[in-house]
């Protein structure tokens, strides 16, 4: 008997990846859920996909900045499952960096969160990856065209993943397919990044449809690319709402 596909998803605790986490488990898949910090998150979405299917779901903590972290939550995701048929790299780390301010700890941390880690983790996983002939899905940021003032160091970072998102597209094909998906206003940002009523006003203002996306809409793009878009890779879908069309305030 065939056994069920298995998908890794970086940052699947809450937001846009739990909502990835949901939408590939509903179409089949097995999940591998990554934290970082978001443990009781992602434990209890764990909890909630094994009391529908048993099997179905564990949790892996890893901090992807880390040297040597990524080769090791390859290795246990591996260890567990014994296979992998995608992985998504949505984990992510988002705040103000102004520029003339951004010193090496803050870059690393920023670069190492949102594209070091995932390149690694790539890598890592590339042979299973082949062997299942399976596809990689980054989650980039529509805001890349226009880029946002004050988000320097992410915004390189977030640059770097959507032209990883191309290179890998060669490397690993023909066997696996790789793209990206660039959310642009999706959920609010929490903690340093938030944002005031009138910044919250003007980002809608920019926005062609007129509202926030839903993390739902961002997974099933995402679950798309991975279970259907057969002809795709090296492409980067953006979920945005017209975003990029007007742009968002600096």
């Amino acid at each position: 008997m065939r056994q069920a596909r298995v998908a890794l998803v970086t940052g699947a605790g809450r937001r846009i990846g739990a909502a990835i986490a949901r939408a590939l488990f509903r179409d089949g898949f097995r999940l591998a859920l990554h934290y970082r910090r978001s443990a009781a998150e992602a434990r209890a979405l764990a909890r909630e996909l094994e009391a529908e299917r048993p099997g179905s779901a564990a949790c892996f903590a890893a901090d992807l900045v880390q040297a040597g972290a990524a080769e090791a939550l390859a290795e246990a995701v591996l260890a567990r499952f014994g296979r992998l048929d995608a992985l998504v790299n949505n984990a992510s780390t988002y705040r103000p960096t102004p520029f003339g301010a951004v010193d090496h700890a803050t870059w690393r941390e920023l670069v190492g969160a949102n594209l070091e880690g995932h390149f690694f983790l790539a890598q890592a996983l590339a042979p299973a990856l082949r062997a299942a002939r399976g596809a990689v899905v980054n989650l980039t940021d529509a805001r890349l065209a226009k880029p946002q003032r004050g988000y320097a160091a992410y915004g390189a970072a977030k640059a770097g993943l959507a032209a990883l998102t191309r290179v890998l597209a060669v490397e690993l094909a023909p066997e696996v397919r790789v793209n990206g998906v660039a959310p642009g206003a999706i959920l609010w940002p929490e903690g340093e990044a938030s944002l005031t009523e009138a910044e919250r006003a003007a980002v809608l203002g920019a926005i062609p449809l007129g509202r926030l996306g839903t993390p739902e809409e961002v997974a099933e793009v995402v679950r798309y690319l991975i279970a259907e878009g057969s002809y795709l890779t090296g492409q980067t879908l953006a979920v945005d709402g017209g975003l990029r069309l007007l742009g968002e305030p600096a």
